[in-house]
């Protein structure tokens, strides 16, 4: 005798070699023998052979209509041997019986099982809604289907155009599109952004970094609302004549210098910084703009300012031109260039004129100021305020040491067209501006220090740079305190801080009071924001670092070992690790041969030749 039962959602036939009453020994036609529950036993057959039985009942299930079974069927809980001998009239044979079971548990839609060999049949609207989403889930794999054939073509499915950004950049695993993408990178073994390059899909690899950033930190787009400028109040107009120093790019010129000879014949130094606070209110629409992108972005060949073009251009110091501006004044000793006064104004000053890096530091830089030339524009002023820097340096505790000066990079890109020019960190340049500004904001922090009004001060403590509203040391630099307030225009911790300034100044209440938790916000969201943007700019450096590499047809590069197989070009700021390279000590220089770059994932491989040159 034969049976025929269910296991494990399955149905089986076997052979009884002895029947306990509740359970059963059986072997199947492969010769495996169990022991199974009577419970489990759906019915009991004599013919046909165990491997017909089930073929012949799987066709006949097949051939089944479920919708005329499920209209034949009773309304309340039936067994399958009840409803096979409604559907065929009599008394079903085992292989009709078995049929009969096998169509049923196959369709959950129209029978919900309820035991063994019992089943219900559906309300005719939970059928009705069941059918739908089985109808529209056949849709869907079809139509997921037809979008990984087609970018397996490297063809873009139509549907994936208004999609991309979040295909790219937030791809939500539970829509059709990103089932698809990811189960056409497993065929073709690329990754999504890759694959939607061979698509067609990216502009330029350039845009896909640019829309990155954009879509995680400017989701509503890098444009500005339209917005006005107050006329900020009238203001004494400073004797002085200032020039700023900035690079050729630069158009948020924040700070200027002027010099005039005391009767005494002592130097007044002045130091000049744009001044927006003086009519960009807090909670003003242009200051919530501010608020809201913090800072400036940087990138080669382009930026996304931090307040809109018209309210720059009222702002920024720009040649010939009468500015607005929050005035130091250095009064230094001629002959040993010691401060002996300062003096905080808000004022308007003169910019006489704008120097440019590109076109200064040839004519202003060690060699000309060793050789004592003075031909050019500002020289002498130039020459004065390099002295004074050094000697503020000093004072510091950061005497000048140029014996370990690093190279920093210049980037340039005009008509998709790279430059990267390579300068002396610390140059004459550099120093002028930097010794000048950490004294300026030294001492306005302590003068908001000492008069108890609140800042946003950057201190120092082993190593660990970190801001906050209580001045303390900053270790680095040298200062007892140090404050970010020179840059307005492009920072907005330093537009909170020159409202301090501003408010203290005109012995006003300040903007901001003590433990004010907009302050506290504000060094936050900082924090985030310029770590943020620091490294998109560092990732487009690196960026244009490899369309420099292609653009140049570089297939031969030094390079120099930094530790194990990390290496730095020497040519432009890139570093990459080169799998072949030997064990060597660092800083020895290695020539390496490039084999190709990826300006998706912002990579190079290289290959090493030999070694250069071993530094000591």
């Amino acid at each position: 005798m034969n049976i025929f039962y269910e296991e494990d959602g399955a149905f089986k036939a076997a052979s009884i070699l002895a029947d306990n009453t509740t359970s059963l020994q059986v072997e199947n036609f492969h010769g495996k023998r169990s022991k199974i529950k009577a419970a489990n036993v759906m019915l009991r057959f004599a013919q046909p052979g165990l491997t017909e039985f089930i073929a012949q009942a799987e066709h006949f299930a097949a051939g089944m209509d479920v919708e005329f079974l499920w209209e034949c069927s009773p309304q309340d809980e039936f067994g399958f041997d009840t409803l096979a001998a409604e559907y065929f009239g009599h008394v079903p044979n085992p292989i009709e019986a078995a049929g009969t079971l096998m169509r049923l548990h196959s369709s959950p839609m129209h029978f919900y099982k309820k035991g063994k060999g019992r089943y219900k049949a559906a309300p005719p609207e939970a059928l009705k809604a069941a059918l739908a989403g089985a109808e529209k889930k056949r849709i869907q794999t079809e139509l997921q289907t037809r979008y990984i054939e087609e970018l397996a073509r490297f063809a873009l499915p139509a549907e994936f155009a208004g999609k991309l950004p979040q295909l790219l950049y937030k791809p939500d695993r539970n829509t059709l599109e990103v089932k698809a993408l990811e189960a056409a990178c497993a065929t073709t073994h690329l990754s999504p952004a890759h694959l939607l390059q061979r698509c067609g899909a990216l502009p330029s690899t350039q845009d896909y970094h640019l829309q990155h950033f954009l879509f995680e930190h400017f989701p509503h787009g890098a444009g500005f609302p339209e917005v006005s400028v107050d006329m900020h109040p009238e203001l004494p107009l400073a004797e002085a004549q200032a020039f700023s120093i900035d690079d050729a790019t630069t158009t948020e010129i924040d700070d200027a210098f002027s010099i005039v000879k005391l009767a005494d014949g002592n130097w007044r130094i002045g130091v000049h910084i744009a001044a927006p606070a003086l009519t960009i209110a807090p909670g003003s629409q242009v200051d919530a703009i501010a608020a809201q992108r913090l800072s400036t972005v940087y990138m080669p060949g382009g930026k996304i300012t931090m307040l809109p073009d018209n309210v720059v251009l009222a702002f920024t110091l720009c040649e010939d031109s009468v500015c607005p501006a929050l005035s130091m004044y250095i009064d230094v000793d001629a002959a040993t260039l010691e401060v002996r006064n300062t003096d905080s104004r808000i004022e308007r000053i003169h910019i006489a004129a704008n120097l440019r890096h590109d076109t200064l530091e040839p004519l202003f830089n060690e060699e000309t100021l060793a050789a004592g030339k003075l031909d050019y524009p500002y020289a002498p002023e130039l020459r004065l305020l390099w002295d004074l820097a050094q000697k503020l340096e000093a004072v510091r505790g950061k005497p000048s040491d140029n014996s370990t000066q690093q190279m920093d990079y210049n980037f340039y890109v005009e008509n998709d067209h790279i430059t990267i020019a390579p300068r002396l960190r610390g140059s004459p340049i550099d120093k002028v501006v930097s010794e000048l500004m950490i004294f300026a904001n030294s001492t306005w922090g302590k003068l908001l220090a000492d008069h108890d009004v609140a800042g946003i001060y950057r201190t120092q403590n082993n190593g660990k740079v970190k801001m906050s509203t209580v001045p303390a040391p900053h270790q680095g630099l040298g200062v007892a305190q140090y404050l970010w307030s020179s840059s307005p225009l492009r920072r907005y911790v330093d537009l909170i801080n020159q409202r301090q300034i501003v408010s203290l100044l005109r012995k006003e209440a300040p903007a901001y009071a003590q433990n004010d938790t907009v302050l506290f916000t504000v060094m936050r969201d900082f924090d985030t924001a310029y770590t943020a943007y620091n490294e998109f700019q560092r990732a487009m450096e690196r960026y244009w670092c490899l369309r420099w590499l292609e653009q140049e047809h570089v297939q031969q590069i030094e390079g120099f070992v930094l530790r194990e197989n990390l290496v730095r070009l020497t040519q432009i700021p890139l570093f990459g690790r080169i799998p072949s390279l030997p064990e060597l000590p660092p800083n020895t220089r290695v020539m390496l041969e490039i084999v190709g770059t990826d300006l998706l994932d912002l990579n190079f491989n290289a290959r090493f030749i030999s070694v250069v040159e071993a530094l000591e």
